[in-house]
């Protein structure tokens, strides 16, 4: 059948691709309120639980570039069916891992049929739709994406206060199952009709370069920007994007030269500033939720499962707008829409910059659901305003291009606001007159903190740890607020108004008719 076949069996499988897509967004959260439990029931070290959730965000970057190459090559929706399967694979492999060294395996298979869902689940949409539908369907995708963030935790929090742990990797297996059902049945396959040839060079510059910059930011969060562990590898890996850059170059200037990266997409505006925009959106809304989730847990004394109930919110606001985002910029532009949307997250982390000790649920409800609101217009707008001329040619490519962006976000977020927090802590909380071992703990982190001032029945030093944490909140919240801001004036100054004529409901979208559909 035809991928613009009009009717609404297209939009039945946009709901088969979001449920592919909500069994990886509900491992990546529920490993956050699993680790404690995991250290005792595998016997992990300190340096085995970080790697937890190192192995599968290494493997999902590295892993992004080649799935959406080898989708454009051997079919979308063969090479997704095969991610499905081994996603419940790996998640099954986790819940009956005997030690660290097979959960580690386990996490990297997880990553990788992660990155070729991820990347894939987008290009199936930018095949569907044309033009004019694109960007509700990239707000739609956008939105249920961000479901799991909460739900994770909710639902692993609940299992491991009632059930084994195992089946927080096992409640993956049947989600991963029926979304196979569903893509099988309702997913046209769709593949490059010049088939691209395998650049084996761009694929490990590429995955090489990723994996070391990711792995450097990754040290930095840990020891700091200025350690050996952290500069090393990410010099590295930049050198080598570098080199990839420069691969790419050479191989798409020969005749008959097919590069991993089209780098003419570049050439685009609306792609290279949609691109830059939605990694943008990506960190001023991880401002929110690296933040409050060690609020909720260390001033509020809430367990795993009321910090994900109480990120709700946010989760409202990003789906009451990306929902209708596309319908504001078909009467305003890109340009506009993706700049308001950034201004209403500004506007949201500026009210969150007024937390305190006592905040009530109220006031955080309400400026996180501000926050969620500006994000989803502008993160679904921006997003497609990347995908909008996307040839359907390339399109596993180009959408791994922009998931492979957007992916470090989360992790520059992590390291550079944790940084600001643990500063600020770090220099307000009072450590005279401690003993070195519980100065050292109280000055760690705030958890170290409070279970010290419990433990020595110190109310003046719990008070203390509690205001530098939160001092330290608002510090992270306004530099996330700060680069909202810059995602306005970024928009607004180099983001096209409006993209060329949409292309009416039902008619062949961009690049179409240089792909080949081979039926559902």
């Amino acid at each position: 059948m035809s991928t613009t076949n009009p009717g609404t069996r297209r939009w039945w499988a946009l709901g088969a691709i979001t449920l592919a897509v909500l069994a990886i967004t509900l491992d990546v959260t529920v490993l956050t309120v699993a680790l404690p439990t995991l250290a005792g029931a595998l016997k992990a070290s300190e340096s085995e639980l970080q790697w937890f959730v190192t192995a599968y965000t290494l493997a999902l970057v590295a892993g992004m570039l080649p799935a959406g190459l080898i989708g454009d090559r051997y079919g979308r929706k063969a090479v997704m069916a095969g991610a499905l399967v081994l996603f419940a694979a790996g998640s099954a492999g986790c819940a009956y891992a005997p030690g660290p060294e097979v959960f580690i395996i386990a996490r990297v298979l997880l990553g990788l049929a992660g990155a070729a869902l991820i990347v894939l689940a987008l290009s199936i949409v930018t095949v569907l739709f044309d033009e004019a539908e694109r960007p509700r369907a990239v707000g739609i995708w956008g939105a249920a994406n961000f479901v799991g963030l909460p739900l994770g935790p909710i639902l692993g929090g609940w299992i491991l206060t009632n059930a084994w742990w195992g089946w927080i990797f096992l409640m993956n297996v049947p989600v991963a199952l029926l979304g196979l059902v569903a893509v099988l049945a309702l997913v046209p396959e769709s593949r490059s009709a010049q088939r691209p040839r395998i650049d084996i060079g761009g694929v490990l510059l590429s995955s090489a370069g990723l994996v070391a910059l990711m792995y450097g930011v990754v040290e930095a969060g840990d020891n700091g920007w200025g350690s050996a562990s952290a500069i090393g590898p990410a010099a590295i890996g930049l050198l080598l994007l570098l080199g990839f850059g420069l691969w790419e170059r050479r191989l798409g200037g020969r005749a008959g030269g097919q590069p991993l990266v089209d780098l003419t997409l570049f050439r685009s505006r609306s792609f290279t500033w949609g691109v830059v925009l939605t990694a943008f959106g990506v960190f001023g809304l991880f401002g929110v939720l690296f933040a409050l989730p060690q609020y909720f847990q260390a001033i509020m004394n809430l367990d795993p499962q009321g910090s994900g109930l109480r990120l709700l919110p946010v989760i409202a606001g990003l789906i009451v707008g990306a929902v209708p985002a596309d319908r504001v910029a078909s009467r305003v532009g890109a340009k506009l829409t993706v700049a308001a949307g950034f201004a209403v997250v500004v506007a949201g982390l500026a009210l969150g910059t007024a937390m305190q000790v006592t905040s009530s649920d109220a006031f955080i409800a309400a400026w996180t659901f501000v926050v969620g609101l500006g994000a989803g217009v502008g993160f679904a707008t921006s997003a497609s305003a990347a995908l909008v001329e996307l040839s359907a040619e390339r399109s596993g490519v180009g959408s791994a291009l922009l998931q492979a962006v957007v992916k470090l976000g989360p992790a520059f977020g992590a390291t550079i606001l944790g940084s600001a927090l643990n500063s600020t802590y770090q220099g307000r909380v009072h450590l005279a007159g401690l003993p070195a071992a519980a100065a050292a703990a109280v000055h760690d982190s705030v958890f170290g903190g409070i279970v010290v001032a419990r433990q020595l029945g110190s109310g003046e030093l719990l008070t203390s740890v509690r205001t530098a944490f939160v001092a330290g909140v608002d510090d992270a919240v306004r530099l996330a607020a700060v680069v909202a801001a810059a995602g306005v004036v970024l928009a607004l100054v180099f983001l096209p108004g409006r993209s060329a004529a949409p292309v009416p409901s039902g008619a062949k979208p961009q690049g179409v008719g240089h792909d080949v559909a081979v039926g559902g």
